[in-house]
């Protein structure tokens, strides 16, 4: 859109098709780094779009104003003191700075500072004309692409993702001078290399989209996204099937079209045989096809493919992904039937020649540390501690296995099918293939007990193991995935009801390891970096920082017992006593903090003097006769209601009382007092942290 005052800016970017899976990344920050740079020039914009194909990185830019507005700047110069000498000249100072700026001194004006009067002068700072900054600032946006690997083409020196074939920057129906890669900016773009592949000479900014979309070229990334998602679901539909359409998968097939045709195609139902998992990694990550679902969730033989090209003959287009994708089916078929030939136990020993970690060894080694701790964990958890001890020796045999070797996104999966052909116990079968679980951000945990003692032994062994040699996570780099591993660690513990905390659990996975492998403050290292995860995991949540704090204060490790504890507290928090109870709690620890009284005795009820302290005396006595079952059962939510009544005696006291009163004796019993009411607290959480 524009006006005598404002433009369109059309920048295009024409390669050589595109990686998938980086276009969204690179369209949208070349559009950022345009309208970032016209913002730094004072231009302002109605809208700034991005568009992606496999061809092109893209940004129209509506409603630019052609020209920034004109501003006035004071430039400061010397101080007035300094301006004149004793006889009244001007100094060298004086001179020296409006010789600079092309005036005379007396042209200079006196300018009131914090430090005093300058002199200096006020002038005015022509706008940016876009005709004149819009080359620049498409060069540095393009410049500021992320290229995470960068190739040479032909003779030249230039470098980019993929080669750069052409250049389109408009201003309205104006080329704009730009030179880039060894390219001059035209007019002229490209449809589809196939349905329309000769240039196409823009007359305006404006038309591009509508050109584009003449010569079977949808522009719009998010456009063409949905067009697929739709296509897909109607044809899913049409034979009463589902389709799954994972964000992954979706945003990949639309990094590959230009013009989407979704087509449907079929497998032979022999294939069936094979573990689904398997079937649709071969769809999705080879061939880039959808999966279909029955009702009952289970695998149809039949895909849907996406084509770039809107064929007339639909029908060869869906046997050409037909034959293809049928070799890759007879090999999982055959890796399928192959490692079935043998036992998943008699893997073991394959493992000694998988090295794990070089200083921590072999997955053999790993597995006996995980098998020792996954038994211990179910032993304190009341779960089958056969079971799991037996989940974990063969929980990384897959990982030798051909399936797996083929389809890594397979391990767990293929081993549990391997465990059942074999006559294993259905709990060791569920074992194998959950200890992975959780996977990713709110994914399923375990199903058992025995299952999430194989997960934690598994994570734990990895933790101690990769923080004990000191290759603690840094930045962006964790190889080992210890992040993830840590959410987990603290979701499982919490599903599970743990009984013992980090600590405990981190010990016996350390005695797993030879001595001397590990640093001896190992434990400490990684009970607190997954504790310091529960921050991030709770705001998600929308709990505060500061109830976390609070019972984090009390030295607590057990991510169940911290969680019940958060749960109770921020509904507390949401009390009209919680506020009144955190500040008394926060003046107590202050008082306290500054006492030099020996606090070690009991408060002595025939000491106290004013009745607001017998008053508070009275109900401490009864409220430390009430917590001690609520806190057995880990009733916490009732605990801290019982001490909400706590409120109005106590803020009588503080009304009433002098704490720090000159008698010794006194003021100790006082500080008893005031002890016994945190203790009680803090049973529970800091709350003075809230």
């Amino acid at each position: 859109m524009s006006s005598d005052t404002t433009a369109s800016l059309l920048f295009e970017l024409g390669t050589e098709e595109l990686p998938a899976g980086t276009l969204e990344h690179m369209a949208t920050a070349l559009c950022k780094g345009i309208s970032d740079g016209l913002k730094a020039h004072g231009l302002a914009f109605e809208k700034a779009s991005w568009f992606a194909t496999p061809r092109r990185l893209s940004a129209v830019v509506m409603g630019v104003t052609r020209a920034a507005a004109d501003s006035s700047e004071q430039v400061l110069g010397p101080p007035a003191a300094a301006a004149k000498d004793k006889a009244d000249h001007w100094t060298g100072a004086a001179t020296g700075f409006a010789r600079k700026h092309g005036i005379t001194p007396e042209d200079l004006i006196l300018i009131d500072t914090d430090k005093g009067p300058r002199l200096g002068l006020q002038r005015t700072v022509l706008g940016a004309k876009l005709t004149e900054v819009a080359g620049q600032v498409l060069s540095d946006a393009v410049a500021a692409i992320p290229v995470a690997k960068r190739m040479r083409w032909g003779r030249g020196r230039h470098e980019f993702l993929r080669p750069v074939q052409w250049l389109v920057a408009l201003l309205d129906e104006n080329v704009i001078p730009l030179e880039l890669f060894g390219l001059t900016a035209d007019r002229l773009t490209y449809g589809h290399r196939f349905h329309a592949p000769d240039a196409i000479a823009l007359r305006r900014a404006d038309d591009y989209q509508a050109e584009l979309r003449n010569a079977w070229v949808i522009a719009d990334f998010k456009e063409r996204r949905q067009l697929i998602r739709e296509q897909v679901m109607a044809i899913a539909a049409a034979d009463n099937a589902v389709a799954v359409i994972s964000d992954p998968l979706l945003n990949e097939v639309t990094g590959l079209v230009e013009w989407p045709v979704a087509l449907k195609g079929s497998f032979d139902n022999e294939f069936l045989a094979v573990p689904a998992q398997a079937l649709i990694s071969s769809m999705r990550e080879h061939q880039k096809y959808f999966h279909l679902l029955n009702s009952d969730q289970q695998l149809l033989p039949a895909f849907i493919a996406v084509s770039n090209i809107d064929s007339s003959r639909p029908a060869t287009v869906v046997q050409g992904n037909e034959k293809v994708i049928r070799p890759r089916l007879s090999d999982a078929a055959f890796f399928f039937e192959n490692d079935k030939k043998t036992t998943l136990a008699s893997r073991q020993a394959r493992l000694n020649g998988v090295v794990f970690q070089h200083q921590l060894g072999t997955l053999a080694d790993k597995t006996q540390r995980i098998s020792a701790l996954a038994r211990w964990l179910a032993e304190t958890l009341d779960a089958d501690s056969t079971v799991a001890e037996r989940g974990a020796e063969l929980a990384k045999c897959d990982l030798v296995s051909e399936m797996v070797l083929e389809f890594p996104d397979l391990q767990g999966i293929a081993g549990a099918h391997y465990a059942n052909h074999d006559g294993e116990q259905q709990g060791v079968v569920e074992a194998i293939e959950q200890h992975y679980w959780p996977k990713f951000s709110g994914d399923a945990l375990p199903q058992s007990k025995e299952a999430a003692a194989v997960a934690l032994a598994d994570r734990f062994d990895t933790m101690v193991g990769i923080f004990g040699i000191g290759q603690h996570p840094s930045g962006s780099k964790d190889p080992f995935a210890l992040r993830r591993a840590s959410v987990a660690i603290i979701r499982l513990l919490i599903a599970v009801d743990s009984p013992v905390g980090l600590a405990a659990i981190g010990k016996q996975a350390v005695t797993q390891f030879a001595e001397g492998v590990l640093a001896s403050d190992v434990t400490a290292s990684v009970c607190e970096y997954t504790l310091d995860r529960l921050r991030a995991w709770y705001e998600d949540q929308g709990i505060s920082v500061g109830v976390l704090r609070a019972v984090l204060a009390t030295g607590n490790d057990n991510p169940a017992d911290i969680d019940r504890r958060v749960r109770a507290l921020n509904e507390f928090a949401q009390s009209a006593s919680a506020q009144a109870l955190a500040a008394a709690n926060k003046r107590v620890a202050n008082i306290l903090a500054k006492s030099a009284d020996d606090l070690s005795g009991d408060t002595q009820a025939a000491s106290l003097v004013e009745p607001e302290e017998i008053l508070l005396f009275e109900r401490l006595s009864e409220t430390k006769a009430s917590l001690p079952p609520l806190l057995a059962e880990k009733d916490y939510r009732g605990a801290l209601t019982v001490l909400a009544q706590l409120q109005a005696p106590v803020d009588a006291f503080f009304d009433k009382v002098m704490v720090n009163c000159d008698e010794a004796d006194l003021r100790r019993n006082r500080h008893r007092l005031l002890t016994d009411l945190r203790n009680q607290f803090v049973s529970i959480a800091d709350i003075a942290q809230m």
